[in-house]
C-alpha cells in the first residue's frame, strides 16, 4: 500500500510539473504526438519539491501519529500472588493375580480408581521473597467398589483417603550472598534420577513402588534452611526440625512381603533434642559440577528391637546414623556421566551385637546424542563392613553386597506433546534379588490435558522387599487436568 501511496504521490507531482511547463512556455509542441518539455525556469525545481514535500506529508511511518487503539477494560490478576493446580483421575488394573486363599484380599481386577486433587498458592509479597503452601487431597473409589469389609483397616486408613498438607515455606534473600527458607520443602542431593544414595534428607512414598518416578514420592518436611554463595560455589546448612519417615507398604496390601503384621513402629518425637542436621558444598564449573554432603539423622530404614519376654516384645525403631558422601557429574558432548559414594555410620540389625558401617557407590551415564531422546543406565552396590552371616537371617534379611541396577529410555514425538518413557529396575547382578519395569505413554492433549497409560510388571527374588510380588502386574490409565 505504501509504494502505491507514493506512485500516485509522484504522479500527482508529474501532473503539477507539465502544468507549471505549460504556464510558461503555452502550448508544448508535438513530436510524434507525444508532449516535449524544453526547458524548466529557474526557480521551478523548488517549487517542485515544496510540491512533493507537500504530497508526501501523511505518509510517513510514524506509529506515533496514529491513535492508540482503546482496549476493552479486563481484570488483571495481581503479579504478587498465583493459584495453580491440578485435578486427577488415576486407575489401575491388576490383570495376574490368582484367587486368594480363604481369608485373603482379592486384589483381582480393579485396584485403584482414585479422584486427587492439589493445590498450589505462591505469593511474591516483596523483591526477593516467596512464599508457598501446596495442598493435596485423594480418595479412592475402588475400596468402596470392591466392598471395604474385604481389606484389613491399616490398607483403608493409608491407602482409600488421604489430606494433608505437603510444601509450606517462606524463602529470601537476606543479601547478594545469603538466602533462606523455613519450613516444610523438599531438598534434593545427588545426581542419580533413579536410585537414592546420598539422597536421604526427605521421606518417600513407597505404599505403591514402581508406578511413579522418585521425583513424584518425595514427601516435603519441615527443616531450616541457610545458603551462602561464593563465586561458583553454594553451601548449604540445614536443620531437620520434623522427625518422618517413608510411607511403606502396611499389612494387607499386596506389596506388604509378610502374612502377619509388622511389630509396632516407634517414631522419636519431634523435639528440639531431635533435630537433624545436614551440609552441603555445591560447586558449578564449565562442564562439570561436584558436591560433597553431610548428615545426621535417623534411618528411614527401621530396625527390629526385642525387650525380651516369651513371645518376646518387639518393635520397630529407627536408629541415628551419620551420612558422609560425594556426588558429581562431568559433561562430554552427547554424554553424561555421574557419580556419588557414601558411607553410612551407625546402622543396626536386629542379629548384629554392635553398629555396622555401609559403602555405597554409585556410576552412571546419559546419552542424549538422538533427537528428542535420552537413555541412562545407572548401577550400584552397597557393601556392609563387618558383615556376619546371621544378619542373612530374618528379621534382618540383610546381604554382605546389594547391587541395582537401572536402564531408562525416553523420547518425545508428535512436536513434544507424545512423552514414551520405558524402565528397567532390578536388584542383583542378574535381578536374581527381584525388580521391575514400566512402560507408559503421555499425551498432552492441550495445555491443560494429560493422558497417561502404561503397564508395570514385577519380578520376585531373594530380596525380602520383592519376595511375593510377582502377582502384581498391572496396567493404569491416568487423565490430568491442570490450572
Amino acid at each position: 500500500m505504501r509504494f502505491v501511496l507514493v506512485f500516485l504521490a509522484i504522479m500527482v507531482v508529474s501532473g503539477q510539473v507539465t502544468a507549471l511547463a505549460r504556464s510558461n512556455h503555452g502550448s508544448p509542441p508535438q513530436e510524434n504526438g507525444t508532449a516535449k518539455i524544453d526547458k524548466v525556469p529557474a526557480g521551478a525545481n523548488t517549487e517542485i519539491s515544496n510540491d512533493l514535500d507537500s504530497v508526501m506529508e501523511g505518509f510517513d511511518d510514524t506509529d506515533s501519529e496514529l491513535p492508540a487503539p482503546s482496549p476493552d477494560p479486563v481484570y488483571e490478576k495481581p503479579s504478587w500472588w498465583d493459584i495453580t493446580g491440578y485435578v486427577t483421575g488415576a486407575s489401575s488394573y491388576n490383570y495376574a493375580h490368582g484367587e486368594p486363599n480363604e481369608g485373603q484380599t482379592d486384589y483381582r481386577g480393579l485396584s485403584r480408581l482414585r479422584l486427587k486433587t492439589g493445590v498450589e498458592l505462591t505469593v511474591d509479597p516483596y523483591e526477593g521473597w516467596k512464599a508457598k503452601l501446596w495442598v493435596m487431597a485423594f480418595y479412592d473409589l475402588a475400596y468402596t467398589i470392591n466392598d471395604r469389609d474385604n481389606y484389613t483397616g491399616q490398607v483403608i486408613e493409608n491407602y482409600e483417603s488421604e489430606a494433608r498438607v505437603k510444601e509450606a515455606y517462606i524463602q529470601g534473600r537476606l543479601n547478594r550472598y545469603v538466602d533462606i527458607k523455613i519450613g516444610r520443602q523438599i531438598v534434593v542431593w545427588g545426581k542419580s534420577d533413579n536410585i537414592r544414595l546420598t539422597d536421604i534428607l526427605n521421606p518417600m512414598d513407597n505404599r505403591e513402588p514402581g508406578m511413579v518416578d522418585i521425583e513424584d514420592i518425595r514427601e516435603p518436611i519441615f527443616m531450616s534452611r541457610i545458603d551462602f554463595y561464593y563465586g561458583p560455589w553454594n553451601l548449604t546448612t540445614i536443620a531437620i526440625h520434623e522427625i518422618r519417615f517413608n510411607y511403606n507398604p502396611v499389612y494387607g496390601s499386596d506389596f506388604y512381603p509378610g502374612d502377619s503384621p509388622s511389630p509396632e513402629e516407634r517414631t522419636p518425637a519431634s523435639s528440639l533434642g531431635n533435630t537433624e542436621y545436614a551440609l552441603a558444598l555445591n560447586g558449578i564449573f564449565s562442564g562439570w559440577d561436584i558436591s560433597f554432603y553431610w548428615a545426621d539423622v535417623f534411618n528411614d530404614q527401621a530396625h527390629i528391637v526385642s525387650a525380651g519376654g516369651a513371645p518376646p516384645d518387639l518393635t520397630l525403631r529407627h536408629a541415628r546414623v551419620k551420612m558422609i558422601g560425594v556426588s558429581a557429574n562431568v559433561a562430554y558432548g552427547s554424554w553424561l556421566f555421574k557419580t556419588e559414594a557414601a558411607r553410612f555410620e551407625g546402622l543396626e540389625y536386629f542379629n548384629a551385637d554392635n553398629a555396622k558401617s555401609r559403602h555405597d557407590l554409585l556410576a552412571g551415564v546419559e546419552y542424549t546424542g538422538i533427537t528428542d531422546k535420552t537413555v541412562s543406565a545407572e548401577f550400584v552396590v552397597r557393601h556392609i563392613e563387618d558383615f556376619s552371616a546371621a544378619m542373612a537371617n530374618a528379621p534382618d534379611s540383610a546381604s554382605e553386597n546389594e547391587y541395582q541396577t537401572v536402564i531408562r529410555y525416553q523420547a518425545d514425538y508428535l512436536h513434544d506433546t507424545a512423552h514414551i518413557l520405558a524402565l528397567i529396575s532390578f536388584l542383583g547382578l542378574g535381578g536374581e534379588d527381584g525388580g521391575f519395569q514400566r512402560v507408559s505413554v503421555k499425551y498432552d492433549v492441550n495445555d491443560y490435558i494429560s493422558i497417561t497409560t502404561g503397564a508395570v510388571t514385577y519380578q520376585s527374588g531373594d530380596n525380602y522387599f520383592f519376595s511375593g510380588v510377582e502377582e502384581n502386574d498391572r496396567v493404569f490409565l491416568d487423565i490430568k487436568y491442570s490450572f
